[in-house]
Parts: C-alpha cells; structure tokens; sequence
C-alpha cells in the first residue's frame, strides 16, 4: 500500500515539475514508510547517516514542497513541533497526553458538522480539526508496573 502511495506521491511531482532529487525521494519514501508522525528533525536523524551532507533545512524545505503539492499534512498540536503526516485523507488524530504519540482514527459521521456548523452559524465552511487526547497502552502499562 505504502510503495503504490509512493509511486502516486512521485507521479505527482513530476506532474509539478518538482526535479527528484535523492535528498527528496528518501524524506518521501520515508514519510510514506513511517508509521508515526515525525517531526522535521526524527526524519533528519533517520536519514543523516544515509545523507551525510544533508541538513535539517534541506528537510524543512523538502516537507514545505511535499506540503503545497498536497502530498503531506503539517499537525500543530499546542508548543510542540509540527508534525507531518502522508495521510491526506480524512481522518482525527488521538494523541498521548504522556509520550505524544499521535495514531490515527476515522469517523466518517463527523463530516456532518461542517454541514451542521455552516446552517447554524451562516459561515462558509471548509475545514475542521478535532484532536482527542489520553493515555496509549504503552504509557497505561507503565504507569501499572
């Protein structure tokens, strides 16, 4: 699933006119890969040993391009560091109040209140954000020994 995401990812920005460079296709490859979040700087400590002359700019840079073209979300969650997601679709985020790690959640009855929220209020609505905080099992079983 990941790899056909990857070569859509790709087409994409060749369809742009983005030029691929190796720097590039690793934070791709990598964000596409990557079950968690990641911030700017895990992509750059996953990838430095492999690009030793990149730097975490060259990595900030590459998400802004990944960002405009759409092909990665940037979560801001409070005074953390953004985080970036390759999931594009529609979906909610549960994040650990003590680790902060964010998994994914869908619930496609909660497309409704855009709808419900334009007839109430009158606003042209375009978008929405929930974010549910708690404690993951790893954290839970912790807490318990």
């Amino acid at each position: 699933m990941e790899n056909q995401r990857l070569q859509e990812a790709l087409h994409s920005l060749k369809n742009t006119k983005v030029r691929m460079t190796p720097q590039r296709h690793a934070i791709l490859e990598f964000l596409f890969s990557a079950r968690t979040h990641p911030t700017a700087d895990e992509i750059y400590k996953a990838l430095e040993g492999k690009f030793p002359n990149m730097s975490v700019a060259t990595v900030y840079n590459n998400l802004r391009v990944f960002k405009e073209v759409g092909l990665v979300r940037e979560l801001t969650y409070g005074d953390s560091s953004s985080r970036f997601d390759s999931n594009t679709s529609d979906h909610y985020h549960v994040i650990c109040d003590e680790c902060g790690k964010i998994v994914d959640f869908h619930y496609p009855g909660l497309d409704e209140v855009e709808t419900l929220a334009e007839h109430v209020t009158g606003f042209n609505v375009f978008n929405h954000r929930m974010e549910i905080y708690g404690t993951c099992t790893d954290c839970q079983n912790i807490k318990k020994h």
